[in-house]
């Protein structure tokens, strides 16, 4: 069965999420539904916004391998399968160094994880993995559908379609403000993620990769310009694209500011008068 994601996805915590949000992103034109920040291996979330919506693919950007049994992920991806065939896609992660106790050989524990989820019938085609550097970027091409990567710029995508190749899925997320002053729009990006996240060793270590330097992960001006697409939201639609241009087949919307709902409406709007389909 083809996964369908479309052009945009909406990337969204627990919190922000109501069947009633998932329904109203769908009409908007978005794709995919995004569920961030881990969620619990009983994934009973996921299922109601599938009931709520009829078109929407509800992924997880990530299930956290620490915290998320993959036994229990497993039976979860079937009843969801079951209820809802073909709607919705595992995004598994290794989590965070400075977050999650015992953090240790992470790709070993990816590796592994992967494969309890093999054991326990959960197809690689309806799984993504949430990498960032080349060595899980491969992992991502031999053992899944692809990536799902959070925290890039678009040259990461062009860097990353290059590694997965052609026929893999390369689905970024991109954090998203409509404020045209940019003084704001930085003060705001660097008071939440991904400002307060500059700091995670992964994230650093592939802004480096990059070509960030220390001074840069203080959240220099540079970095957050490249991290956070702001300005009206014609401006923000275009910077979004962008990662469409480099490679990735599906761009995901991380809202920030006091309104997510309403800035990921704004971007679906936009997107559309650039004529663009959702």
């Amino acid at each position: 069965m083809t996964l369908e994601f479309g052009l945009l996805g909406a990337h969204l915590r627990e919190h922000q999420l109501t069947p009633d949000s998932a329904a109203r992103l769908e009409r908007a034109g978005y794709g995919t539904l995004w569920l961030d920040a881990s969620p619990p291996a009983g994934l009973g979330l996921a299922e109601q916004l599938l009931d709520a919506s009829t078109r929407l693919t509800v992924a997880t950007s990530v299930v956290n391998v620490w915290t998320a049994d993959a036994d229990t992920v497993a039976d979860s991806y079937h009843r969801i399968e079951a209820r809802h065939p073909g709607r919705f896609v595992l995004g598994v992660g290794i989590g965070h160094r400075e977050a999650d106790r015992g953090y240790a050989s992470p790709y070993d524990t990816l590796v592994s994880y992967l494969d309890r989820l093999a054991q326990a019938g959960v197809p690689a085609g309806r799984t993504v993995i949430a990498a960032l550097g080349p060595k899980m970027l491969r992992l991502a091409r031999d053992r899944t559908a692809g990536s799902v990567p959070c925290m890039v710029p678009a040259e990461h995508t062009r860097r990353a379609r290059a590694i997965l190749g052609a026929g893999k899925l390369l689905l970024p997320g991109h954090f998203a403000l409509v404020e045209p002053d940019a003084a704001r729009a930085r003060a705001t990006a660097r008071s939440q993620p991904p400002g307060t996240a500059l700091g995670v060793t992964s994230y650093a270590n592939n802004l480096r990769r990059l070509g960030f330097t220390d001074e840069d992960l203080g959240g220099s001006d540079r970095l957050i310009d490249a991290l956070v697409a702001h300005g009206d939201a014609a401006t923000v639609a275009a910077r979004l694209l962008a990662h469409r241009d480099a490679g990735a087949d599906h761009v995901g919307v991380h809202p920030l500011g006091d309104d997510p709902i309403g800035t990921l409406l704004a971007v679906a709007a936009a997107v559309r008068a650039a004529g663009q389909p959702g």
